[in-house]
């Protein structure tokens, strides 16, 4: 077993950073300006839920030397089925959310230099050339320093609030406020739990980690990558409490209410916090934007080499070993998966997005956190992980509670739907 080190972390930063999108912390500072600290406890649970799934996704590919997508076509044929589906609708119209959410903050710092959706679209073809043309060391370092980013400018405007840390600390003591449920389940739900989740185990194998030696580094890795991601979540969390919850002011919801918080602190503490700010922003946006282009793109190349059976993708330690090499960053499916997340949704950038696309999108979208906290379980506990690698009471309780969670949000998304 290698010993845990801190120069080894990565994999985790990258996919705790894609997770955490503009909505997320949108999410976070309306839970704050509606229910002050109240929902803290909510926060720090939620990240322990995504250290748990990450885990178990990163515990998989090492202990058995087999992608997470050939262990769900091990289930059967029902999990290609959704995969196929899930990437090809979520993708498209993903694509498009993704460039918008970036060029927001760009069009607020620069607003006479040219129209929202050309900035959306400079910036689907920056990530395209940025992740065709760089392999995954490099990606890793690029969005290490795009985290670097969010985390100063987060903990600056939390610091800047001046939060009251009395009432921060009760916040950990778990209480339900009256119409504060779906809240509450958000933000344990909500927060950086993507398809990127999923992704992990497959960062993983590219940093050149594909063996049970790797498991401690991969541990710590995945923690410390949470704790700062918790980080963000309680820091934005703060901004929502003292500068939102105190004044009455209301967010717009999606994207755009980062816009309105910029506002805020323009009248509060000045044009260059409000700057500060949308660069931090940008870089919240931009993480996502490329750790999708990168990590998505990965598992589709390794889904499409799965289908085609090919020798070195069958069995145990083959997959694992060519997405270390590099060789699927490579691969036409994987530049392929690239293209269509980049130039077909341009055109949901300059047309209402269709209303049976948002339906499907937004259906097979609710069911894959559950997917994948479900599927885990079953994996892990299987014949198909060496007896030493399955889970423990811990891991279990952890992930059945998530999978639990995760059908009650994906219950209320589906619900929610414009029908």
């Amino acid at each position: 077993m290698r010993k845990a080190s801190w120069r080894s972390i990565g994999p985790g930063i990258v996919v705790a950073a894609t997770g955490v999108g503009a909505g997320d912390l949108v999410a976070t500072l309306i839970a704050g300006s509606k229910f002050g600290y109240t929902l803290l406890w909510a926060a720090v649970i939620g990240c322990l839920v995504k250290i748990s799934l990450a885990e178990a996704a990163g515990r998989w590919h090492l202990a058995t030397g087999r992608t997470l997508f050939d262990g769900w076509r091990s289930l059967g044929a029902w999990t290609t089925g959704y995969f196929a589906v899930y990437v090809a609708v979520w993708g498209f119209v993903y694509g498009a959310a993704a460039m918008s959410s970036s060029a927001l903050p760009l069009q607020a710092l620069f607003p006479e230099v040219m129209d929202l959706k050309w900035w959306a679209v400079l910036c689907g073809v920056g990530g395209l050339v940025f992740v065709w043309f760089n392999r995954y060391a490099v990606f890793e370092k690029v969005m290490t320093v795009l985290v670097g980013v969010m985390f100063v400018v987060t903990v600056y405007l939390a610091i800047r609030v001046t939060p009251h840390l009395g009432e921060a600390f009760a916040g950990l003591a778990p209480v339900l406020p009256d119409g504060s449920l779906i809240y509450t389940l958000g933000l344990i739900g909500g927060v950086g739990g993507t398809i990127t989740l999923a992704a992990y185990g497959y960062w993983v194998n590219a940093k050149g980690w594909t063996d049970t030696s790797w498991m401690r580094v991969m541990r710590l890795d995945n923690r410390v990558a949470y704790v700062t991601t918790g980080i963000f979540v309680i820091a934005m969390l703060f901004v929502g409490a003292e500068l939102l919850h105190s004044s009455g002011v209301a967010l717009a919801t999606g994207d755009k209410g980062l816009l309105d918080l910029g506002d805020v602190l323009a009248d509060r503490y000045g044009t260059a916090t409000a700057k500060l700010f949308l660069i931090g922003f940008f870089a919240t946006s931009i993480t996502s934007l490329i750790g999708v282009w990168h990590g998505v793109s990965l598992m589709f190349a390794d889904f499409t080499a799965q289908m085609k059976a090919r020798k070195a993708a069958a069995g145990p330690d083959g997959a694992t070993k060519e997405v270390a090499s590099g060789a699927r960053e490579k691969s036409v499916a994987f530049r392929g998966y690239l293209l269509w997340l980049t130039f077909p949704p341009m055109a949901l950038l300059f047309l209402d997005q269709p209303f049976g696309l948002v339906i499907v999108y937004g259906v097979i979208g609710a069911f894959f956190m559950p997917f994948l906290a479900l599927t885990l379980v079953w994996l892990l506990n299987s014949s198909r992980t060496p007896a030493e690698w399955r889970n423990g009471w811990l891991s279990n309780g952890m992930l059945t509670a998530a999978g639990l969670l995760f059908v009650v949000l994906c219950v209320q998304q589906v619900r929610d739907l414009p029908w």
